[in-house]
Parts: C-alpha cells; structure tokens; sequence
C-alpha cells in the first residue's frame, strides 16, 4: 500500500470510566466483538496488510487471547506499547514511532465504528497532493435513555466550527467553542483567497486522518505539539495560509503568533515536499485546471500546503467515546455484518423467546420461559429461567438468577444479578453482585474504588 495504517488504541475512555474500569476502552465489547476489532476490519476491507497499533501491554495481552482477534484478523499487527500511566498524547504517539514511517500514512482511532467508503477521504489526499484529509460525519442525537443518568441534565458539548470553500471540500478554518472567547474572526489571508466560505457545526471528528510522512518529520522536531486534534489539526489549517514575505512575517502571521503562545521548538518549519514534487509541480503548470473561481490566480493560489475533508452525509460513522454512543453502538454495530445473532455454541432452550433484534454470544446458555428483546448477550453467561431482558447489554462471564427483569441497563463483566432482582436503566459495574429481590432504578452500582474523583 502507499499509505501505512496506524492504530491508535492507547486511549483510557477517561468520558466512560464506569466500563473502562476493568477493561480497556479498545477491549469493550460491541456486539459481542472487541471495539478495536471493527477499526481493524475496516483496514483489512480495504487492502491493508499490515497495520501499527500503538496500545498498551494491557490491551496486548488482551488482543493475544481473544478468540476473534485471532481467528477472524489477518493482518500483520506491529504492536508498539506505550506507559499506561505516561501522560502522552495522540501526536506524541506518532512521534514515538518515527523510525517506523516510511511513507505517508493513514491514522485511525480505535473507537471509531462506520461503514464510510475509505477511498472518499484518500481519494481528496490522492487527487490535491494534501498534507492532511480528514473524515467527519454529522453529528448523532442518540435517543436511548442512558443508565444511572434519566433527569440529569447533560452536559453540553463544546462545539466545532468548520469553515469549507464552496465545494464543501478543501479544509479552510477549524476552531473550537472553546477557544473562541472574543467572537468568531476570520484571518484576511483566507478571505482574500477564498472570499466565499461555508461555517459549518453540528459535525463530529471521525479521528481518521491521512497525514504526508512530512507531517510525522515535524512532529519528529516539535516536541511542544501532544494532541493531533487538539494542536496539530488546528495548526495546519492555519498554517496553509501563512506565508513569510522577504523574510518578514505577515501581519496574519504576528497576529496567530499572538493568539496562541508556543515554546520555542514551534517556530520549526514545516516542510512539505514528496518524491514526486517537481513532477506534480510541472503537472500543475501545464494544466488549465483549477481548485477556485473567481480570480486569476494559479491552483491553490500557490499554497503547498493543503488540507482537505470528507463529510458523510448518510451511513453509519460512531466514535464510541461515551456511555450513550456504547449503547447506540451496541444496537447498530451488528447490522454492518450478516451474522447468525445466535452462536452456534449457545445452548438455548425451546421454551424461550428471543427477538431477531438480539445477539447470543458464545457458550452462553438461556434457559426456559426467558424473553430476550433488543440485547446483546456476552460469551460464556448463563440466563436462569423467568428471565425478562430487554434493551440491554449483558457483557460477558455474566449470571442471570431466576425471576429477574432487567431493562435499559449495562451489566459489565462476571457480575451476577440475584433471584428476582430488578433492574432499570442501570449500570453494573464490573464482578459487582446484585443481591436477590432487589429493586434498583437509574442508578451506578459500582466498587467504591471505581468511584470516579471529582
């Protein structure tokens, strides 16, 4: 491939402790497969052999014992860990495995669950030469009631403001909410080249990135940048329109240099420049194409460096990075696949009803005058009789008591629901046992070390 694919599966879930206590955010399982998995199928879809997963030694433990890692993955892993208790970012993961990039590459985060044609954002990387295309998608109101938070008031996301060129396609302004204290301003440079731009919100950041080998080169240098969506993202955006003029800076260019203070190390150049350099250049000059109207200028009015974005209008595009997208995650993800929703090694027993809207994991057993609608059931967990579960994940190692109704709710691994228990819209944590008879309602039952600080 002329793209490597890296991995990012290092992250905490620090958004949805709760279920990342005992089990690693890349490790969850989403319709009975491994959250990691589904990024890992979306490489091999699309002709990826090979692939760098940056994680940790916890996660790769995990990954060598699960059976659909090593059943249903071809690919060549080249497993990279990293400190589980080092404060390092996404960028500073990419600077870690410098030595590892030879060419250009394509950077996948490994809550990211979508059926988005992959050729759609390598295809703008291909076609403009870009130093960055990117994937976003519009952003999901999810409708399931979420457990242990029904009548609490949500928090509001900060959100993103994305300027586009009128073909919705070349990346011109990226800013967050945040960071937008004194108003919504836009840098002349931009308008004079682009005078006609579209400011759009409500879109999610897929974290699927095609970067030039250059980009990894600077980072390489730029110690001071951590976070590829928080710092270098935005940097490069920026960057396209900066220029230096007979070695002066442009008044754009003291005014970005005022925004935001960096340490010394960020005033490091960043060179874009590929093998085939002259020969793109030579193309662009004898061409009568061009990316703009409306002026004389030449393609990209000169710039070299580009950034591009694909946004997905329909199909399925999650980051599970919270409780709410787990859920909706849970009851979308199985759809992308054609699969029996009962495995084969389940044993279940006549005398119950399970919806075509569930699934049955491996060695689970389900015993008689049970009902099962709009579930997942995890590998190896055991349902006793007169059980009712509905719209609920049952993670996996899990034991369901006789006469227990369970709705809405999360009950995370090895955990065991006494006889006749009641559960809704709950969270269980992980091993926790719910005594017999016991009538639980939008409530968190965790270990009180699993507490999350405050």
């Amino acid at each position: 491939m002329e793209l490597q694919a890296v991995l990012m599966a290092a992250g905490g879930g620090s958004r949805m402790t709760d279920l990342t206590y005992n089990t690693p955010k890349a490790m969850l399982p989403v319709g009975n497969k491994p959250l990691i998995w589904y990024s890992l199928n979306l490489l091999e879809r699309v002709g990826f052999e090979e692939v760098i997963v940056i994680t940790t030694k916890e996660v790769q433990k995990m990954m060598s014992t699960d059976p659909k890692m090593k059943l249903e993955v071809k690919m060549k892993l080249d497993v990279v860990c990293i400190q589980e208790d080092g404060d390092m970012g996404t960028a500073d993961a990419l600077r870690h495995i410098q030595q590892k990039i030879k060419t250009d590459i394509l950077v996948v985060s490994c809550d990211l669950i979508t059926d988005a044609a992959l050729h759609e954002v390598v295809d703008l990387f291909r076609a403009h030469n870009a130093t960055l295309a990117m994937l976003m998608s519009k952003a999901h109101e999810f409708t399931e009631t979420v457990p242990g938070q029904k009548g609490k008031k949500k928090t509001a996301e900060q959100r993103d403001f994305v300027g586009v060129d009128e073909s919705g396609k070349r990346l011109l302004f990226m800013a967050n909410e945040a960071d937008l204290e004194d108003g919504l301003s836009i840098r002349k440079s931009i308008m004079r080249k682009h005078p006609r731009m579209n400011i759009k919100t409500g879109l999610v950041d897929a974290h699927l990135y095609c970067l030039k080998k250059s980009v990894v080169d600077f980072l390489a240098d730029n110690k001071s940048i951590s976070s590829i969506r928080g710092e270098l993202l935005p940097y490069l955006v920026r960057k396209q329109f900066s220029k230096t003029v007979n070695g002066q800076k442009t008044k754009d260019d003291v005014e970005d240099q005022n925004q935001k203070k960096k340490d010394d190390n960020t005033n490091i150049e960043l060179h874009i420049s590929s093998r085939d350099e002259p020969l793109l250049q030579l193309a662009q000059e004898r061409s009568c194409w061009n990316d703009h109207r409306g002026d004389m200028s030449e393609a990209y009015h000169g710039g070299r460096l580009r950034c591009y974005v694909h946004i997905m209008d329909q199909g399925l595009c999650y980051r599970v990075n919270t409780l709410a997208a787990y859920i909706e995650a849970n009851r979308l993800a199985p759809k992308l696949f054609e699969e029996p929703a009962v495995h084969p090694s389940a044993v279940i027993s006549e005398r119950c009803q399970i919806g075509s809207d569930s699934i049955i994991g491996a060695s689970c057993q389900v015993a008689d005058k049970t009902s099962i609608k709009r579930s997942t059931i995890g590998n190896s967990t055991t349902v006793k009789e007169k059980v009712k579960i509905t719209n609920s994940i049952i993670m996996h190692g899990v034991t369901i008591e006789e006469g227990c109704n369970i709705q809405g709710s999360v009950i995370c691994g090895n955990a065991v629901i006494g006889r006749g228990a009641d559960l809704k819209y709950c969270l269980v944590g992980n091993g926790q046992r719910i005594e017999p008879e016991a009538e639980r309602t939008n409530e968190v039952i965790v270990g009180t070390d699993q507490l999350m600080e405050i």
